[in-house]
């Protein structure tokens, strides 16, 4: 005589998942082998296999029309029940050994920000994480320290349980993940207390970075292995540090080159003269031509940003802008006056300027450049 699955897990058959799953721990804590001895095993399976049945909504629909051990009859069976049936009795399904506890742990991303002095000669930086890390009572193992987890016997350390099943067709043998150890083979019978069983534990971790000289706001560094611990002793996940880069006082990026706008009087760019410049290699004294116009450029080669993996850097590109006084004294207007005349500019006439020549397209070209 068939046995009721409902009856053998003590509930009605209108029970919610939630009440057949709290009946089947109940039962489990109570009947298992490794807990209760060796002559409970037979009464487990049974449990093992109703469960199996009434937890699957899919199984159960079949189970309540009949279609399923138990209640003698196999209405309500549908091909896609078959299909499964025969692909799990195949060893298509969960027959691929135990489930391994440990599973890999999640990709992490940071960001760090980095000024343009440590971007153009590469730098080292610390980056703080408060993640999981691999226990270090149990290193990874779950179990408590002194003891290991134990062959299920239940599925005899296979992971899986056969069970046989009536189907339109005949009466085939199904496969499924073992209930008991949740299909991983073994059982952990003394959890390790630090870390709950789980093989992992969160902590603060310190990981330096190495940036190579070079890299562009946005660029992501990936650090294999150094995110997350997985559960049950997995590996670990990887971490990917984006660079964010500090917007400069003094300097504009483009690409390898660095640009710089120094203004002058406009006396000096008549006459010529010497400035100093700050840059990232240091205090340089920079020559100026006489004559100078708005917006030429003085370019000091191998000064900009190195090139990503290459030993070469950009060069530093600077800007003049020319200082027009908008105060002057009256000795000094009589003074601008006196050379204006000198030069026989003392009356100015609009000159056309033809279209492609003269300030506008000179200043149009050298910012086509950049």
């Amino acid at each position: 005589m068939n046995e009721d699955y409902y009856e053998i897990l003590g509930v009605s058959k209108d029970a919610s998942a939630e009440e057949i799953k709290k009946a089947y721990r109940k039962l489990s804590r109570k009947l298992h082998p490794d807990i209760a001895g060796k002559e409970t095993e037979e009464e487990f399976k049974k449990v093992t296999v109703a469960y199996d049945t009434l937890s699957n909504p899919e199984k159960r629909r079949a189970y309540d029309r009949g279609g399923m051990p138990g209640m003698g009859g196999m209405g309500g069976f549908d091909f896609g029940d078959i299909f499964e049936t025969f692909f799990s009795a195949a060893g298509m399904g969960p027959m691929g050994g135990p489930t391994p506890r440990g599973r890999r742990g999640k990709d992490m991303l940071t960001a760090i920000e980095l000024t343009l002095a440590e971007i153009t000669f590469g730098t080292q930086k610390q980056v703080e994480l408060n993640t999981h890390v691999k226990c270090d009572t149990c290193m990874g193992s779950c179990c408590a320290p002194g003891t290991t987890a134990k062959t299920c016997s239940n599925c005899q350390g296979s992971g899986t349980v056969r069970m046989q099943q009536r189907t339109i067709l005949g009466s085939v043998m199904t496969t499924a993940a073992c209930q008991t150890c949740e299909g991983h083979g073994t059982v952990i019978t003394n959890p390790c207390p630090e870390c709950n069983g789980q093989g992992r534990q969160r902590a603060k971790r310190t990981i330096t970075v190495d940036v190579p000289a070079g890299v562009e706001h946005g660029t992501r560094i990936r650090l294999s292995g150094q995110s997350e611990a997985g559960p049950g002793g997995g590996a670990a996940g990887d971490l990917y540090v984006e660079i964010h880069e500090k917007k400069d006082p003094i300097f504009t990026r483009v690409g390898a080159d660095l640009i710089a706008t120094v203004s002058i009087p406009f006396t000096a760019a008549i006459l010529g003269t010497q400035i100093e410049l700050e840059t990232l290699d240091g205090k340089r004294t920079i020559d100026v031509p006489a004559g100078s116009q708005p917006f030429d450029e003085i370019v000091l080669e191998n000064l900009g940003v190195t090139r990503l993996h290459r030993n070469t850097r950009g060069h530093l590109r600077i800007k003049l802008n020319i200082e027009t006084p908008r105060k002057l004294t009256e000795e000094e207007k009589n003074l601008i006056r006196q050379f204006a005349t000198l030069r026989g500019e003392d009356r100015v006439e609009a000159k056309p300027v033809q279209d492609g020549s003269g300030f506008f397209a000179s200043l149009k070209e050298k910012f086509a450049n950049f």
